[in-house]
């Protein structure tokens, strides 16, 4: 596995990881919720640059992470390629190369929480809402 920019041509592949990941993985959000985040999560796909990836042996992304003045923005595996060391590498990779010192973890999403725990985050403050003002607590977490 090696990490690679993604391209303009990789948006719709990047949505669908999301996508299914989310799915997967926030169990706090249901499908309602997922589908109204969806037309903004495609915007901010579009929009974000560098988006870091890692490709499949058929070209296409099935992770992939963002990262912006420090902070992990996003970062996101296909649930069929969880536990292969993926989010570890992408992470890694955001810690060593890239600066990153923060993340913002919605409380509910454990397996989240415990994966950037591993990594060395700690929690220093919470919101109420998440980025978008829903109702979904976020944790504010600093490596160290």
């Amino acid at each position: 596995m090696h990490i690679t920019l993604a391209s303009p041509a990789d948006t719709p592949h990047l949505f669908e990881v999301w996508e299914a990941s989310v799915t997967a993985t926030h169990d706090f959000l249901d499908a309602a919720a997922i589908a109204a985040l969806a037309p903004i999560v495609q915007e901010l796909l579009h929009s974000f640059t560098p988006i870091h990836c890692i490709r499949g042996e058929d070209g296409l992304p099935f992770a992939f992470m963002g990262v912006q003045e420090g902070m992990l923005e996003m970062l996101f595996v296909h649930p069929s390629r969880r536990g292969q060391g993926a989010g570890r590498l992408l992470a890694t990779h955001a810690l060593n190369q890239l600066g990153v010192t923060q993340v913002d973890v919605n409380e509910d999403n454990r397996q989240a929480l415990g994966f950037y725990e591993r990594l060395g985050f700690r929690t220093e403050g919470r919101s109420a809402t998440d980025g978008f003002g829903k109702p979904y607590p976020i944790l504010h977490m600093r490596l160290g």
